[in-house]
């Protein structure tokens, strides 16, 4: 009974309209007050200590430093970069955006900053060389979810708190799954390359590549500051969420000047505005998860999964089929606390390790971030392309199916995702 009061309160309050946060945090003390031997102390204990972590400093400070890099002009750098690489025949303009989205995955941590910085910047320059707006908005919504699977990964931090994982060896284990799905990415937009964009453009010379290499060399060394030094061990995840935001303000203000001072303030304010809802959102899942706990619903669903099938592969179907749905109504971030502690047991019991399992469901979700009819990023891209929201969603289907296509790649080939971590870190997963 107290299960179908905690998940029903729940889902009714998010049915309505209610904020996620709000909606958790109501469907707890709806619960705390059903059962006799709580109080309502539990629910403010799980709320401040949901959030009093060292490791999610990390998610305040990466989300600043990519607000820095998106105003700053490291984005315009990176993208310039990309294009003369990249931008050589027919389609190729597609291969230029999502690589500009990759090199901004890796230095901010997050989606919807991924495709606000580029898709501002690639959109425009999409359909004047010959894309349908709409395809190219699609582009940009998919791509904007490398932000969230390439490390340094604001979700992956929340997932390695809400797993008792290594931060480290989860960045790690992202980086091959992430450049697959990236090259899936750009495998299809090669093979549509003739229908959305016939114009073909003069080869870039050697020089301006070296010139645009030249200018953009601190915006490209960002990636391996931050990177390097977590996995050469000499600052930790969260010190490096630091260095990234001295990085970027350094070479956004002293360097490049397009970052003038008195902008920091709202800077600040705009990404603790940001954070904030986050982090009600990881305090006020402490308090459901204990409930879940004190339910036994994991062991409750484990046992009921092995008493039906002891398949793995069936298993793990199952699983990204309900990550795939959940991603299309519940953002990333409240659907790893909310279904961490609930399905990691049971992967654990089929013998799937927790950090493979965590870039499958970080994956999966960031998949469901880009599906209609609640995808946040095809919202974001929608609004910087100014494309109607009907004609996006039409256009998103066949990405989407692509990225799922690399998906189970990556679910069914856990060496992708645990070969750094085991070669460099030793991990014994």
């Amino acid at each position: 009974m107290t299960s179908a009061l905690l998940f029903g309160s729940f889902f009714l309050l998010l049915a309505i309209g209610v904020p996620i946060g709000i909606a958790l945090g109501a469907a707890s003390l709806i619960a705390i007050a059903y059962i006799p031997f709580l109080n309502f102390d539990l629910y403010a204990l799980g709320l401040v200590s949901g959030i009093d972590s060292f490791t999610l400093i990390a998610v305040v400070l990466f989300t600043l430093a990519g607000n820095i890099m998106s105003q700053g002009g490291i984005s315009n750098r990176l993208v310039r970069v990309a294009d003369l690489a990249f931008g050589r025949a027919p389609g190729d303009l597609g291969t230029v955006t999502i690589m500009a989205c990759l090199f901004f995955a890796a230095i901010s941590g997050t989606g919807s900053a991924t495709v606000a910085a580029i898709g501002l910047a690639m959109i425009p320059a999409l359909v004047a060389r010959g894309y349908d707006r709409a395809y190219a908005g699609a582009m940009v919504a998919s791509a904007g979810g490398l932000g969230v699977m390439i490390p340094p990964s604001v979700v992956m931090i929340v997932y390695a708190v809400q797993a008792g994982v290594s931060v480290t060896a989860l960045f790690m284990a992202g980086i091959v799954p992430g450049l697959v799905i990236a090259a899936t990415l750009i495998v299809y937009n090669w093979l549509n390359r003739r229908k959305v964009a016939p114009v073909v453009v003069e080869p870039p010379s050697r020089g301006a590549l070296l010139a645009a290499l030249n200018e953009a060399k601190l915006a490209l060394l960002m990636p391996a500051v931050v990177l390097g030094g977590i996995y050469g061990g000499l600052v930790t995840p969260t010190e490096s969420s630091a260095v990234a935001v001295v990085y970027a303000l350094v070479v956004s203000v002293c360097v490049y000047r397009e970052l003038p001072l008195r902008a920091l303030p709202g800077m600040m304010l705009e990404s603790a505005l940001l954070v904030s809802t986050v982090l009600v959102i990881i305090g006020a899942s402490v308090a459901f998860g204990r409930i879940i706990a004190l339910e036994q619903i994991p062991q409750a669903l484990s046992a009921l999964v092995l008493s039906l099938t002891q398949s793995k592969v069936l298993v793990l179907l199952a699983a990204l089929a309900l990550l795939l749905i959940v991603g299309t109504f519940l953002e990333t971030l409240a659907a790893i606390v909310i279904l961490t502690p609930v399905l990691l047991p049971v992967m654990v019991k089929l013998g799937v390790d927790p950090v493979h399992f965590g870039i499958i469901m970080i994956v999966a979700l960031a998949i469901g971030f880009v599906t209609p009819p609640l995808g946040a990023n095809l919202f974001m891209a929608a609004q910087v392309g100014r494309i109607p929201f009907d004609a996006i969603a039409r256009r998103i289907l066949p990405w989407v199916l692509a990225m799922i296509v690399a998906l189970l790649i990556i679910s069914f080939l856990p060496g992708l995702s645990l070969g750094l971590p085991r070669i460099f870190l030793d991990y014994g997963g």
